[in-house]
């Protein structure tokens, strides 16, 4: 298409991204109802729906005459404005990347996440590891694959760590990989051979329907607008977003365990909060939501560990806690639930691990997904290797695969090299909370009297308002300079260390 003036172009590219945005809504859609509300067995018809979707979404960005539309803001580039200009990198990345992959390619892999979806949720409640590996070997496939589309000129797990926090390879993991371990697992050995925290009252009978309410009243302290803020329940966590009015979180309930959704609704929280707090002019856009994971796991690992496990957050919601569960908090003070809620022992499961070794859970999965993608370590063996990296790294005996490999759904949905963004998302979160204290000061006493509105207005300012105008990399320094992960490791040495008096 022959375009007349910068201005139609624009009004094309503006067109192309509202388009694209409604079926990424219709999407969003399908999948939170498969995830929370579908019956069980509804799997194949969704995949047939899944495959007709893909095919028309591959159509609408893969159409040639996006290229020239791309092309020709690309050589009149000096007359758009910074936000169409950006719009415009961004979808021309996209575009150059679903162009290098055959359609057939991207519909079928569509189709399979679907099944795979349904297939893992299955395997894990019966710990049947070997019926989802057909499948897992499948999405390892197409991921080493498509990041050969991505990025031909990298290792391929370098092209798949892009597609989830732009700039990251594994020579930048690996030496923060390597600082992390070399500072936290000597402090982890100290804190094991301290005397330990009693949590045991948080493992008493929590009744689903209580803790619901409790959801709500966490949702409430921290400031979200439920009138665009909904939460549901699935089996494992997770957050989405339509729009910036239109965000929604999930959680799960066990009933001997307190913690787990309290946990997860604070971090989803986070998430939210992100999206809810993007400029409306970024709405319907290609930088509507988050500019990366792990900018985006910095926003809800700030609020699940470094806010949700204060003593100053403790202090604001205990007395509400007992209101919510008097017998079985019967007895138990604001420093016991405080010491309880951070009590740091090597554990199995990740979402569920405490602070200070959470790191250590990412560290196996990056290690599992780099031999996978590398091909040097097959589906077959991986739990094996599970075991292995878990008995190695954490000290802990592997029982069975749905308390191992099974547990987290990110590689049934495809999402080779995002687990690295939860440990980036944590060492970003302690450099923001120094800038945020220098610029704001005392930011505690505040939360102690459950307002965390100073809190989320310096997010909002200088994090969440941009949404994606501008790459990770650049968005970070600009608030906190240079990324240190010192300043995230100088945090859990001097929390844990006050904590257990060592």
């Amino acid at each position: 298409m022959r375009y007349e003036s910068t201005q139609q172009a624009m009004e094309a590219l503006k067109k192309l991204q509202q388009t694209q945005k409604a079926y990424d809504h219709v999407l969003g859609v399908l999948y939170l109802d498969a995830t929370t509300a579908a019956p069980g067995d509804t799997w194949e018809g969704r995949g047939k729906t899944m495959e007709i979707m893909s095919q028309i979404t591959y159509d609408l960005l893969a159409d040639p005459q996006n290229g020239e539309l791309l092309s020709y803001l690309e050589e009149h580039a000096r007359e758009l404005d910074p936000q169409t200009k950006r719009e415009a990198e961004v979808l021309g990345k996209n575009y150059r990347q679903l162009q290098r992959i055959p359609a057939e390619e991207y519909v079928a892999y569509s189709v399979l996440l679907n099944d795979a979806q349904n297939v893992w949720k299955k395997a894990k409640k019966e710990d049947d590891f070997p019926s989802f590996a057909p499948y897992l070997e499948k999405i390892v496939d197409y991921n080493r694959k498509f990041a050969g589309y991505y990025n031909p000129n990298v290792p391929p797990y370098d092209a798949l760590l892009n597609e989830y926090e732009e700039g990251m390879c594994m020579e930048t993991l690996d030496r923060f990989f390597r600082e992390l371990r070399e500072s936290l697992v000597p402090l982890i050995a100290r804190v094991k051979a301290a005397e330990q925290i009693d949590d045991s009252f948080l493992h008493k009978h929590y009744p689903v329907e209580v803790q619901r309410k409790f959801s709500d009243y966490l949702m409430e302290v921290m400031g979200m607008d439920r009138s665009h803020c909904g939460i549901a329940e699935t089996e494992h966590p997770y957050t989405t977003n339509f729009n910036n009015k239109d965000v929604r979180i999930t959680t799960h309930y066990y009933e001997d365990n307190l913690v787990s959704s309290m946990f997860s609704v604070i971090h989803e929280g986070g998430h939210a909060l992100y999206e809810l707090g993007a400029d409306d002019r970024y709405n319907y856009t290609a930088l509507s939501g988050g500019v990366s994971m792990g900018i985006h796991e910095s926003q809800s690992r700030f609020y699940e560990n470094i806010i949700g496990r204060s003593p100053a957050f403790a202090h604001a919601i205990f007395p509400k806690v007992k209101e919510f569960f008097p017998e079985q908090l019967e007895g138990v003070e604001e420093e016991d639930f405080y010491r309880a809620i951070n009590k740091a022992e090597p554990s199995l499961i990740r979402i569920e691990a405490d602070e200070l070794t959470y790191t250590l859970h990412i560290m196996v999965r990056y290690e599992i997904e780099k031999q996978l993608i590398a091909g040097t370590l097959a589906v077959c063996h991986v739990p094996r290797e599970w075991k292995r990296l878990y008995r190695e790294y954490l000290g802990v005996e592997v029982p069975n695969d749905t308390l191992g490999c099974l547990q987290d759904s990110h590689w049934s949905g495809g999402s080779f090299g995002y687990f690295p963004s939860y440990a980036l998302g944590s060492a970003y979160g302690a450099q923001m909370l120094v800038k945020m204290q220098e610029d704001l000061g005392d930011i505690w006493a505040d939360v102690a009297r459950g307002d965390l509105s100073k809190v989320t207005g310096w997010l909002r300012e200088h994090i969440h308002r941009h949404a994606s105008f501008y790459k990770p990399g650049e968005l970070f320094r600009s608030v906190c300079g240079e990324f240190d992960p010192k300043f995230y490791t100088d945090y859990l040495t001097e929390k844990y260390t006050r904590l257990y008096r060592l």
